[in-house]
């Protein structure tokens, strides 16, 4: 790894860690000796990076450090143009589109030499399944997540039996073969999984629920690891909780 490189993904490894990082885990991820990167951070912050720490107590990036968006490796622009892939022929129409507009813009804006990466990437996805039509704007429903607005459903489950549900959307998940949305069920007093495909009609509600989003996304995760450890089958005509492909 050139040296540039190094003093980049060290920037990376303390920007994207929650705590301070030692010299030895930054050294084990690089691959290099703990000096080496003693001498790194101490360059990094001659270079004026607001690196703050010390060695043997670990080192952290100050929060006013702005990277320029140029600054992008050719692992990371491949990782987000498959990811755009996947949504471009997986996801709803809106994140469709946004999807395919993020690689033209990554496109627009990484130097000349790192277009190939884009052009002729070295992955890819595989052919999307057709998918049933959505029984709901899964666009609203995202909005109706960030907004914490609750939705009344009309729903069939996997035997074809309907039954009305008032929900508070979670989040929304893309799998192969058919999009879910996770939400808590007031009719259940639970959380619970229900297909797009397989919702009749939504009435998109102003009223509110009262619980944050980030809350409630961790009651829903927190209740996936109960299930997993308890491991129930699913609610009848519902998606599993436990094996969602992607969750956006």
């Amino acid at each position: 790894m050139r040296r540039a490189d190094r003093l980049f993904q060290i920037i990376q490894i303390l920007r994207r860690s929650p705590r301070p990082v030692t010299a030895a885990e930054i050294a084990r991820e690089l691959e290099v000796s703990v000096r080496t990167v003693y001498r790194d951070v101490a360059d990094l912050v001659g270079q004026r990076v607001p690196i703050q720490g010390e060695a043997g107590l670990g080192y952290v990036l100050g929060a006013a450090f702005d990277m320029p968006p140029l600054m992008l490796t050719p692992d990371e622009i491949e990782a987000a143009v498959l990811g755009a892939q996947w949504v471009a022929g997986r996801g709803e129409p809106v994140l469709a589109k946004a999807a395919r507009d993020l690689i033209a813009k990554i496109t627009a804006v990484v130097p000349e030499r790192l277009r190939p990466f884009i052009a002729d990437p070295s992955i890819g996805t595989p052919t999307a399944f057709a998918q049933a039509a959505d029984g709901i704007d899964v666009a609203r429903a995202r909005a109706w997540i960030r907004e914490g607005r609750k939705i009344r459903i009309q729903y069939r489950d996997v035997r074809g039996d309907p039954s009305q549900r008032l929900i508070w959307p979670v989040i929304v998940g893309f799998l192969d073969e058919a999009r879910m949305v996770a939400a808590w069920c007031e009719l259940r007093g639970a959380f619970r999984h229900f297909r797009t495909d397989r919702i009749t009609d939504a009435e998109f509600l102003e009223e509110r629920h009262g619980v944050r989003p980030a809350v409630l996304r961790a009651r829903w995760k927190r209740s996936l690891s109960d299930r997993q450890a308890a491991g129930p089958s699913p609610p009848a005509g519902e998606v599993p909780g436990t094996s969602p492909a992607a969750l956006s």
